[in-house]
């Protein structure tokens, strides 16, 4: 999970949040160092965050890793999150809440996601929409014991 954290985004601490709620190895942020970890719920305690000072630095770890970079947004050619097959390892990257993802992260990314919606609004705000595609991942490659 990664988010581009350019003007102080107030989405990080639930993208943290979500992330431990699904048990997301790590959780990237990319740009600024500062973030409020308010809405975080102290799961920044627990959860592994790392800071990545530019586009370029999150790239050079991801192909480090192996780990495909998918971008969700809402572009003309992204496709949908509900039947695309995501990979087991992939690194899901949301944008700033307003501009969206970075041109930089858009073309480094293999895939460009979208989730459907079907009200009046724009698009949900990065918070929900990661809670979203981690969901998907889950259904995908997650074992549910009961």
């Amino acid at each position: 999970m990664a988010i581009e954290n350019w003007q102080h985004d107030f989405n990080i601490g639930t993208v943290v949040r979500n992330a431990n709620a699904f048990l997301a190895k790590e959780v990237h942020i990319i740009g600024k160092k500062r973030w409020n970890r308010r809405g975080a719920m102290v799961t920044d305690r627990y959860q592994h965050v790392r800071h990545h000072g530019s586009v370029q630095e999150f790239v050079a770890w991801a192909d480090d890793a192996g780990v495909p970079i998918l971008g969700v947004d809402l572009f003309p050619d992204s496709v949908p999150i509900e039947t695309y097959d995501l990979p087991r390892r992939c690194v899901l990257v949301f944008g700033q809440e307003g501009p969206g993802l970075s041109e930089e992260v858009r073309q480094a990314a293999v895939d460009t996601l979208s989730i459907a919606q079907f009200g009046s609004t724009r698009s949900i705000n990065a918070g929900v929409a990661a809670g979203i595609a981690m969901h998907a991942w889950i259904r995908q490659h997650a074992t549910i014991a009961h």
